[in-house]
């Protein structure tokens, strides 16, 4: 009998969700090595491999069975596979580009625990997908505003989102697209390096923030009356300004955001915050070249950078944080705790925050492989985000599951206030 792959889902899964990979038709306790391809759309290549020894019955099901060491990872890992998928060229970042077209992931059994691997035994291939089927995916340009809109099968209207990203800029499509097919309405929203917006991160009008939460807010599918918001990095900081200073926000959740403005001035009405002061001289630059930038920018405790402290106490809303505490980029456990006391010290509910030991900066949508550096626009070069892949994977995997549980808690309809929100 021939050795085969089984997957199952077989043919397609959601990327977020697990995927259950076992190999059949093996000698008893044959050793092979199992390795896992994936190429993005600029054709950059990812890979996995983990090194595994079949049960007496020639079965090897990743649910059951450790990975030995010399792979990849080691250990009882069912999606090791995917979670430790690494670039074949340093300083890449797997990303989604275009959410409507699946990644294709290869999965390939080697006999034998040799490097280079031995004969091709079995193969198959899986379809990693972002839109779930009846997820509709409407390109928004009104008024200046460029996003793009998921709404959920079914009739709505559904509880809104915005979703923000960071200094990388463009429109990224795929945590929104991921959130969607859990029944939220979520606005992608450029703010800047996309289309007509400006081309640098030099200052951020929110009243172009403000427009987006409008569209939102008067949209037949959105269910008021507030709207959630959800931003990673700079988007985060982004998204406490909008909570701080614009009506109609219900909820806010920031992955590893800051609470002070940082790398832009900010301007609403005849309000300017300056952006947190930075000290390049504190980068620090290991042998490889790599850039550590988590003590670049000032205390906003202190002296003029006060002025850069965002006051989250005006916001109207409830907060979630989510922390890696092993995030490079800056330090995030540090703006969460100082949010924290400024909201009760203003007799505001305590917000939740949720840390993770071992987990980096981009926390992304479960599955996502720890990008450990990479480019940084503002720098000019790469840098080391922190963490470490599996807790980084756990990390991703709970906090997915908090953000949903708090934007179903809080956008549900019932105005905050009542009992029943409490």
């Amino acid at each position: 009998m021939a050795a085969s792959v089984r997957l199952s889902p077989a043919a397609r899964s959601l990327f977020d969700e697990p995927l259950a990979i076992a190999v059949q038709g093996l000698g008893p306790r044959q050793q092979v090595t199992l390795r896992t391809s994936l190429q993005d759309e600029t054709g950059e290549l990812f890979q996995a491999c983990a090194r595994y020894q079949a049960g007496e019955d020639g079965e090897l099901d990743l649910a059951r069975c450790p990975a030995l060491p010399g792979g990849s990872f080691s250990g009882l890992e069912p999606m090791g596979l995917l979670w430790a998928l690494q670039p074949q060229k340093p300083f890449r970042r797997l990303v989604k580009r275009d959410v409507q077209s699946p990644f294709l992931l290869q999965l390939e059994v080697f006999e034998g625990h040799g490097d280079p691997p031995g004969r091709l035994l079995a193969r198959a291939q899986h379809e990693r997908a972002f839109l779930r089927d009846g997820v509709r995916r409407v390109p928004v340009r009104e008024g200046r505003i460029r996003a793009t809109l998921f709404l959920p099968p079914g009739n709505g209207p559904f509880p809104g989102i915005i979703d923000l990203y960071g200094t990388g800029g463009g429109l990224p499509e795929y945590r929104a697209c991921l959130l969607a097919n859990y029944g939220f309405a979520v606005l992608a929203l450029a703010f800047y390096g996309y289309e007509d917006l400006p081309k640098e991160m030099k200052e951020f009008h929110l009243e172009y923030f403000e427009e987006a939460v409008n569209y939102m807010l008067q949209h037949s599918q959105v269910k008021g009356p507030g709207i959630g918001l959800l931003g990673i990095s700079k988007g985060g900081d982004l998204c406490v300004s909008m909570a701080s200073f614009l009506k109609g926000i219900t909820a806010t959740a920031l992955i590893n955001g800051s609470v002070a403005n940082v790398g832009a001035v900010l301007r609403y009405k005849d309000i300017t915050i300056p952006p947190l002061g930075v000290n390049a001289k504190r980068i620090k630059v290991n042998k490889s070249g790599i850039a550590d930038i988590v003590d670049v920018l000032n205390n906003p405790l202190e002296g003029p950078d006060r002025q850069s402290f965002i006051p989250l106490e005006k916001a109207e809303c409830r907060f979630l944080f989510i922390v890696g505490q092993d995030d490079r980029n800056w330090k995030s456990e540090f703006f969460a705790v100082e949010g924290s006391k400024r909201l009760q010290a203003h007799g505001k509910e305590k917000p939740e925050v949720f840390c993770y030991p071992g987990a980096g900066h981009y926390i992304e949508p479960p599955f996502f492989p720890m990008c450990a550096a990479s480019m940084h626009l503002l720098v000019g070069k790469p840098v080391v985000w922190g963490g470490e892949p599996k807790a980084h994977c756990e990390a991703q995997i709970d906090a997915w599951q908090q953000i949903q549980a708090f934007f179903h808690k809080h956008l549900t309809g019932k105005p905050s206030g009542t009992s029943s929100n409490l």
